[in-house]
């Protein structure tokens, strides 16, 4: 672990210090812990919400991170995933929701209890060419120190494209992110499939982010040539013990499983991921 490894990896427990006081994170927890994104059964939820949180439960699901929901208001939702046995963590969320009413949006994800949040991408207003998007680190920077001090904890979610460069810059997307902001204002919600989709080495990022993927997401991806399908987990190309052996060392806390399609009913691939991530660590 070079220098700013060190750093960041120092930077980050500090943070977790103040989000396991927060209950964040289970009380000797000392495995990473499993968690449903659900987004993944976006689809059924419209229809029945509480029936689709029972059903994540009865799985065995007993964490997950909130999005692609119903807009509820804060205690609705706490009130239903309390009515079905699950812990939100987590939640995609809004820069510009937080940079217009803080103290309203800390209040709503701390009713609803997630208490890492993310974007789901740079918004369109910072990702036209490098400027904007050197603006958007600053924007994510300062927003992450505000959360910090109100013991929460920001992190960035890619897809395929963070992976690309702008014309006038030989680094990617995502090294310019992480490089303009500091380690204990912004993290790396890694998303593993669209990582390996994008022909980056996921084992590797983690490694190379050490301290700062507190909070990963756990897809997989069947690539095939130029084809690119998503899958339930263990059945695709992630190589999952290399995964695993690099987030132990980078100290992630918990994956989330994620899907945005794939065979078969939202159901079916989330229990066939439980069953894996359960197996492999719990």
């Amino acid at each position: 672990m070079n220098r700013k490894q060190f750093l960041a990896a120092a930077s980050a427990a500090a943070v977790a210090s103040v989000l396991h006081g927060a209950d964040a994170v289970p009380a000797g927890k000392k495995k990473p812990g499993i968690a449903l994104q659900l987004y993944t059964l976006r689809e059924p939820a419209k229809k029945d919400l509480a029936g689709t949180q029972k059903q994540a439960a009865d799985m065995g699901w007993r964490y997950v991170q909130w999005s692609g929901m119903p807009n509820l208001p804060a205690d609705k939702i706490r009130a239903a995933l309390d009515e079905a046995g699950l812990t939100c963590i987590a939640a995609h969320v809004s820069i510009e929701a937080f940079e217009k009413d803080f103290n309203r949006e800390t209040a709503f994800w701390k009713t609803v209890g997630a208490i890492d949040v993310a974007p789901g991408s740079m918004p369109k207003a910072f990702s036209k060419d490098l400027a904007a998007w050197q603006e958007g680190a600053r924007h994510l920077d300062a927003l992450g120190a505000k959360l910090r001090s109100a013991g929460m904890r920001l992190s960035f979610h890619n897809h395929t494209s963070e992976f690309e460069q702008f014309a006038d810059d030989p680094r990617t997307k995502i090294d310019i992110l992480m490089e303009m902001t500091k380690p204990e204002n912004l993290c790396a919600e890694l998303d593993i499939a669209w990582a390996l989709a994008a022909g980056a080495d996921p084992a590797a990022l983690i490694r190379k982010y050490a301290g700062r993927v507190p909070v990963v997401h756990a897809k997989d991806v069947l690539i095939d040539g130029k084809k690119k399908t998503l899958t339930a987990l263990g059945k695709g190309s992630v190589q999952w013990q290399e995964v695993f052996a690099a987030g132990k060392e980078a100290g992630i806390e918990w994956y989330i499983y994620e899907q945005d399609s794939g065979q078969g009913t939202p159901f079916d691939f989330a229990r066939e991921s439980f069953t894996f991530l359960s197996k492999l660590l719990q």
